[in-house]
């Protein structure tokens, strides 16, 4: 049980998923936080990353979670420590409720908003996400950043449709109408709520499960494109998504110096990352977003996505469906038959995942 004047180190019994996504976001923090910055935490939970916060000496925190979340247990012991920053908390959910009303000190905007947990489950609906960026644009400085890891969509679905592939070959077309719901590896197992072959943009539900937890969590894929359209209608610009193998290649030796400290065996002795260790990375991936800043000359776009990118923008893709059906071709074109062009519209995803083309 958590004192009132103290925060547990560490989770218990953190599992090596949540070890692994805790050094991610110790490099993030690290990346981009700056020594008295503003920064906000999305999703804070009941177990803040006070040791992140205080080594990169941050000037002002902002927490904010749903009333479930403890988030006021969290503020009465944050308080009695006497940081020599400042804090705010409030209790609300940002992919519901406005920020407005709530957040009492506007003059402090956050250089730097993470969410580090709880993207996916905005995508339950396009009205959730865009109250959330626009909650997180409203928080932000202009030229403040946007960033936090989610579920890699792209490796998620390029497994599931290997898995309807591999499932029809078997059956030789025995059972057309049958779609297979699962994901299994050694370390997790991914059911999806609705057996089905195509990806709409909001509410494709799943359960994640993991061998170490009791309990499987329900979140919804983020198709990346609708992301991009919507930070853009916030005012939010796109600056990278990488999968979180990637992130680790790119920040290798802050990545070993960490793991080395904390005793586990994530990877082998040249520093290359362990089979099981890369096999959960692969499942995540980093968003950043930047908030357009009118006194910076050009300003920021998004960048233009050129032929043989491995994504698409969402209107593109819409565009290529209406040109299907007018040349008549079924919904069931998009399916099976074309799992390499559904691929293409994720996200990113390892690199043995990727297609070579995009649609």
């Amino acid at each position: 049980m958590m004192m009132a004047n103290s925060f547990p180190t560490h989770r218990p019994a953190e599992s090596t998923h949540h070890r692994l996504l805790d050094f991610v976001k110790s490099v993030l923090i690290n990346i981009f936080v700056s020594p008295y910055a503003t920064v906000c935490d999305m999703y804070c939970g009941k177990v803040p990353d006070v040791e992140k916060w205080d080594e990169v000496q941050i000037g002002h925190y902002i927490g904010i979670d749903v009333e479930t979340s403890g988030v006021n247990e969290v503020k009465e012991a944050w308080e009695s420590q006497r940081k020599a920053y400042t804090s705010e908390f409030i209790e609300l959910d940002p992919c519901i409720e406005d920020i407005d009303s709530f957040w009492k000190d506007k003059e402090k905007q956050a250089d730097v908003v993470f969410c580090m947990h709880n993207l996916q489950a905005c995508f339950d609906s396009e009205e959730k996400a865009r109250r959330l960026l626009h909650n997180v644009s409203a928080l932000l400085k202009p030229g403040g950043y946007f960033l936090g890891i989610t579920p890699d969509s792209s490796t998620i679905w390029a497994k599931y449709q290997k898995n309807v592939e591999a499932y029809h070959n078997r059956s030789g077309g025995m059972k057309p109408n049958i779609v297979p719901s699962c994901i299994r590896s050694e370390n997790y197992m991914i059911t999806f709520e609705v057996e089905e072959e195509k990806f709409p943009f909001f509410g494709k539900k799943y359960q994640l499960k993991f061998a170490s937890d009791i309990s499987a969590e329900t979140q919804c894929l983020v198709h990346f494109p609708s992301l991009l359209r919507l930070a853009r209608e916030a005012g939010l610009e796109h600056t990278e998504i990488q999968n979180l193998t990637d992130f680790y290649d790119d920040n290798r030796a802050q990545f070993l110096g960490m793991l080395q400290d904390a005793g586990h065996n994530f990877f082998d002795p040249r520093g290359r990352l362990l089979p099981r260790s890369y096999d959960v990375l692969g499942l995540y991936t980093t968003f950043i977003f930047q908030k357009h800043d009118p006194d910076i000359a050009p300003p920021l776009t998004t960048p233009f996505l050129p032929v043989g990118s491995h994504y698409l923008d969402e209107m593109e893709w819409q565009v290529i469906l209406w040109n299907e059906e007018e040349n008549g071709q079924t919904d069931s074109s998009i399916g099976l038959g074309k799992i390499t062009e559904q691929k293409g519209i994720l996200g990113p995803g390892p690199a043995e995942l990727r297609f070579p083309e995009a649609i």
